[in-house]
């Protein structure tokens, strides 16, 4: 599950098929971060757009399809011709002459001719992402698994063009509006209340357990008889299910940041967020540099979180006007944790927090909306995620066992816990949270640093997995590894591409294992400009 709070809402869509996403006007990040959820996102901020070529006439439709034929279509930021199609699935399972939706997937044929027949699924994260969204930003990252494999994205029911799950976007309205206590709930309610009118607004049944059935049902009609997987953050929750569900559609698996079926996501995020702060803490003490200029940053960081409630002034993103809003310690949190996300924002993380410690919060603000919260491919279709987290954890909230950290406390325990006692709740069956021996070959990866999915989990999880799984832990990772790191890139692949299963899970990974930390970023001061201005006086005699 890629969990990244300051997600912004997923804009309207509508269920139809359509060559290019509408337009939206979006808010910028750090306003995002401010107003948001603590929500999980899943993929990396800012990635590359696709530059491979590829062939419309790669893939055909199978014989027979349910659904409408595959068809050459164009997606937002790749090129060239890409494939869509979609297929009809019954709202509820039970009811299948009921209420229908249309699963909507693209896909990037392989570049060569003689391709082999086992495609590559991406499961998006979330949860709540998009994974048709994904399309563009992906296609670099997996260019040689493309080079004689189809790529296949299917928007999970919920998003994307999938049944939509999306609540409005509120990015005009004041600052100090959108900061008051209960403004989140009150606005979830009446998003909630507003998807019951849908159609297909009976939200029971967007659940992992059924939205992977669809994903089969995809493959069949695909003409597919097993494929490969790639999950990341919720991404991985949902491998675990479809592999549960369908070990023998599965021909290798690779999930990166692994949020387990058993993980209490609202209660598990305190004790992660914590670990990665604390660690930043940790950093800049053993760094001379950072030390020396930041001696007293934990106790500044604690003076900051005591202050709150105050008043802060910032600049809206949209009317680029000024104003004051009441800044809460949940506020302030939701500020922190976004860069806690990637290890090149958290070394700018002392220098914002002192800034703030002494009344200016532009720069954390700034560093918070690094995370992709402006990227379409990073929106959260809002009502999909509730629809999952209130049927999967929402029970269990009550009775996790984490307890709370000392800074992140019970926020996001609290909000869930408000906002699922109203949500409507699908059945799970007791099966899912149970992981199965695999039996092919997975490659599990955790960044050391992850604030949201640490090595924890995922070291759990490849015991449970048992002797078909291995785990590879980035100790300078945060959240993301094996599409983040370039070294990683070119694992994935071999892992993937090996003939045997033996070779797969022998795959060296040693590449990721000295990947250095970035160091703390330190501002310039008027003594290092005037001794860089000597020095390079020095260097032009």
């Amino acid at each position: 599950m890629t969990m990244r709070p300051g997600a912004t809402p997923a804009p309207r869509s509508r269920p139809r098929a359509v060559r290019r996403p509408a337009p939206h006007t979006a808010a910028p990040a750090a306003f995002a971060a401010l107003t948001t959820l603590a929500l999980l996102g899943a993929a990396p901020a800012a990635l590359a757009q696709a530059s491979s070529a590829t062939s419309a006439s790669a893939v055909a439709a199978p014989t027979g399809t349910p659904g409408k034929p595959l068809r050459p279509c164009r997606v937002e930021g790749v090129p060239t011709e890409v494939l869509c199609g979609s297929l009809p699935r019954a709202l509820d399972p039970a009811r299948p002459d009921g209420v229908k939706i249309d699963i909507q997937y693209v896909v990037v044929p392989a570049m060569a001719r003689n391709k082999f027949p086992d495609p590559v699924l991406l499961l998006a994260g979330g949860p709540g992402q998009s994974a048709t969204a994904l399309t563009a930003s992906v296609l670099p990252r997996l260019s040689r698994l493309s080079y004689r494999r189809d790529l296949v994205f299917i928007d999970q029911r919920g998003t994307g063009r999938s049944a939509p799950l999306s609540c409005p976007d509120n990015a005009s309205r004041s600052l100090d509006d959108l900061l008051q206590p209960g403004a989140k709930v009150k606005l979830l309610e009446q998003c909630r209340d507003s998807l019951k009118q849908l159609p297909y607004g009976d939200l029971r049944f967007f659940t992992t357990t059924i939205a992977m059935q669809d994903m089969d049902a995809v493959r069949a009609a695909l003409g597919v008889e097993r494929w490969n997987l790639i999950g990341a953050s919720y991404g991985t929750r949902a491998a675990l299910e479809y592999e549960r569900q369908f070990p023998d559609r599965v021909r290798r698996s690779v999930i990166d940041g692994v949020a387990p079926p058993d993980m209490v996501l609202p209660v598990s995020f305190s004790q992660d967020g914590q670990r990665a702060l604390d660690m930043t803490f940790s950093a800049c003490a053993a760094s001379p540099d950072c030390n020396a200029r930041y001696p007293a940053l934990k106790s500044e960081w604690q003076g900051l979180l005591k202050s709150m409630p105050r008043k802060v002034s910032f600049t809206h993103p949209l009317t680029g006007r000024p104003e004051e809003a009441t800044l809460t310690r949940e506020g302030l949190l939701n500020l922190v944790r976004p860069t806690l996300y990637a290890p090149h924002l958290v070394a700018a993380l002392p220098a914002a927090l002192h800034e703030a410690s002494l009344g200016r919060f532009g720069a954390l603000a700034g560093l918070a909306g690094q995370m992709g919260g402006g990227s379409r491919a990073m929106r959260i279709f809002e009502g999909m995620h509730f629809s999952v987290i209130c049927a999967e954890d929402g029970p269990r909230i009550a009775g996790a066992t984490d307890a709370p950290a000392a800074d992140f406390g019970t926020v996001d325990r609290d909000l869930y816990a408000r906002v699922c006692s109203g949500w409507p709740r699908g059945e799970v069956p007791a099966a899912f949270y149970d992981i199965p021996k695999a039996k092919t070959p997975v490659l599990v990866t955790s960044g050391g640093i992850d604030p949201a999915t640490p090595q924890r989990h995922g070291q759990r999880v490849t015991e449970a997995l048992g002797p078909q799984a291995r785990h590879v832990v980035v100790n300078a990772a945060g959240h993301g590894v094996a599409m983040t790191l370039p070294c990683m890139r070119d694992v994935i692949y071999r892992f993937i591409d090996a003939p045997k299963d033996a070779d797969a899970l022998a795959v060296d990974t040693s590449c990721a294992k000295d990947v250095p930390r970035p160091p703390a970023f330190l501002p310039p001061t008027p003594a290092t400009i005037a001794a860089a201005a000597s020095a390079a006086r020095e260097s032009q005699r």
